[in-house]
Order: structure tokens, then sequence, then C-alpha cells
């Protein structure tokens, strides 16, 4: 069965994984802080209690948890490391597709409730998958909260979409066929930088660069309807990221930046059984449409927040073949 970051994260936590036994264990007082979280909540079992503790607990833990679980992810093969930006998360891992003279590019934006998440986790299946079918992969890393505002980790996406911009002619890329692609958290960001022009413009990047859109599984396109719904399980990691502010949720959602200028292309896809990710993704796609843009939703049926994203390039895969004709459809 597969399992999306948050699991993940939580069994590097608490020394569940099978690689655990080759990583330095957590610091004692991270230990603490998750048992102190937990104790009250065994119910679900301590590995589902983590994944809800990890907006809560400190900075330095929170990083601790997330560095511990990334430690594990090697680099793909073919793909080569780069920094984008100064800090040591503004890092992008990217493969071409060899012999290439123009590769148009894929870019990868991982999910982890913006507090967590490594662009290696379930990478390789996708960067090959997308390689034998003529595309560049790429996938970033961006700074985190609370250490970054989820305004910095759009400007990091943008800034990661100028380098490759940049960097085009020595990589065999071509610098104005890029598509977005982002799951949970980093659905978000990718619809944001999509939307709100001031992102791509701040970093020098002509919107009409952007050829396309692919959301995984992400809810928060309209964070204040998001952070108001009852069913908002992750309501903690929303406050974390969004604050207290209503004018900043408006900011900070894609739907509110509907109107145009937008990518031209969107290609949503919620999981079938969750109500607010696919009630975020018709709200979104629908704006969208209104202001000019083709943007189509397709519910993932038999799958989970986490498998979607670590089910991308499998063959047989419901959501990879969608995937595969929204892409040819750009050429």
């Amino acid at each position: 069965m597969r399992t999306g970051i948050w699991a993940a994260l939580a069994a590097a936590a608490i020394g569940g994984a099978a690689l655990a036994q080759e990583r330095a264990p957590l610091p004692p007082e991270c230990r603490q802080q998750i048992m102190a979280l937990c104790q009250s909540r065994m119910g679900g079992g301590m590995r589902a209690c983590v994944r809800t503790a990890l907006p809560q607990l400190s900075d330095d833990c929170r990083k601790a948890v997330s560095d511990r679980a990334a430690q594990a992810q090697a680099l793909p093969p073919g793909m080569r490391e780069v920094a984008y930006g100064p800090d040591v998360k503004q890092k992008l891992d990217y493969t071409r597709p060899a012999g290439a003279a123009k590769a148009p590019i894929l870019l990868f934006i991982h999910g982890g409730g913006w507090a967590i998440g490594d662009k290696r986790h379930a990478s390789a299946p996708k960067a090959a998958h997308f390689s034998e079918r003529g595309w560049a992969y790429a996938s970033i890393n961006y700074r985190l909260v609370p250490s970054a505002t989820v305004e910095q980790q759009a400007a990091d996406v943008a800034a990661a979409i100028a380098w490759l911009r940049a960097n085009a002619s020595a990589n065999h890329l071509d610098a104005d066929r890029i598509v977005l692609m982002g799951h949970s958290a980093g659905a978000h960001l990718a619809a944001l930088v999509a939307t709100d022009p001031s992102y791509l413009a701040a970093a020098k990047v002509p919107m009409s660069a952007v050829d396309g859109v692919v959301l995984l599984d992400g809810a928060g396109y309209d964070v204040p309807a998001q952070m108001a719904s009852p069913r908002n399980v992750a309501a903690a990691m929303y406050a974390a990221a969004f604050g207290t502010d209503p004018a900043r949720h408006a900011r900070l959602s894609p739907t509110r930046h509907a109107a145009a200028p937008n990518v031209a292309n969107w290609l949503i896809l919620p999981v079938a059984h969750r109500p607010d990710s696919n009630a975020q993704s018709r709200g979104l796609a629908a704006a969208l449409s209104r202001a000019g843009a083709k943007a189509d939703v397709v519910p993932v049926p038999n799958e989970s927040h986490g498998s979607l994203n670590r089910g991308l390039g499998e063959a047989g895969d419901f959501a990879t073949a969608r995937v595969d004709a929204f892409l040819a459809a750009l050429h």
C-alpha cells in the first residue's frame, strides 16, 4: 500500500520506518514534544497522532523530523541537484531526456502542509516516467513555515522557474514551455503562482512561459472557506501557515486571484472521496473558466491523498494517464 509524506514523516519521527535504524535518532527534546502532544491522543495510534501533531511542534523539531525523513531519499538516478537561491532549502533536482535538444519542463512542488516535506519524496517514478515521454523533470525544495512565510514559498517557486529559464540553453531546456505540478500544499503554491501575477513578475518571468498547471489533491485554493470549514481536519496546519488575518487569507487564495491574467491550461485532480478537495477544486476551476482559462477537474478514484502522489508515474495509474494526455495536448 502506498503512503504519503505525512505517513513517511510520522514513521521517521517514531523510528518506525525500516530505514530509521540507519539514521541518527531525533533529539531528546523533539521526542519529548511528540510524546507530550500524543500521550492523550493515542486512540488512533502513534503514527496517526504524529501526523496531526507535526504542525504544533517547534520549528527545530519539525525540521529535525523532516530532515530525518529526507535522509532516506537518495538523489534519483540521472538527476542533478543545483541551488536556485542562497538558502539551504532553495535547491532543485532535475533531469532531462537523453539526446533532447530543447525539452519542455515539468516542475514539481512537494506537499507537507507548508511546514515539512522534501523534493525527493516519490520523485524517482515521476522523473523516469516523464523523461521517457520527452519532458525534463525538476522537483524543488522551498523554505518552510514558520522560518518562512507562504508568500516567500511562492516566491521560491517563481525563483526556481527563473533559474530553469536562465539556464535553459546550457541544459537543452525550453524556457517557454513549462508546466507546474504540485501536490497538497504544493498544489496550493503552484496555483497561487499561476494566478497571482506578482510572483512571476518579481522573478522577471512572463506568465506566458508557463503552459499549464497540474494540481494533485489540494484543498487550500480558497483559504478562508477551507479554514472556516468544520471538515478541515488540518485546521492547526492552516493556522500555522496562514495566521489569523482575513485579508491575508484572501491574498493567498488562488481562487480569489482567478481573474485574468492566469496560466491558460489546468488539470485539477482531487481524490474522489474527499469532499473538501473536490469542492475547492471545482470552485477554482469555475473561477478560472469564467476568466477564460481552460480548467478540467477529474476526481481520482481508489486513491488516498498520499497514494495519488506516490503512484504518479506507475504503469496503469489512472492519474498518470490523465496527466500524460494533458501534457500531450499542450504540444
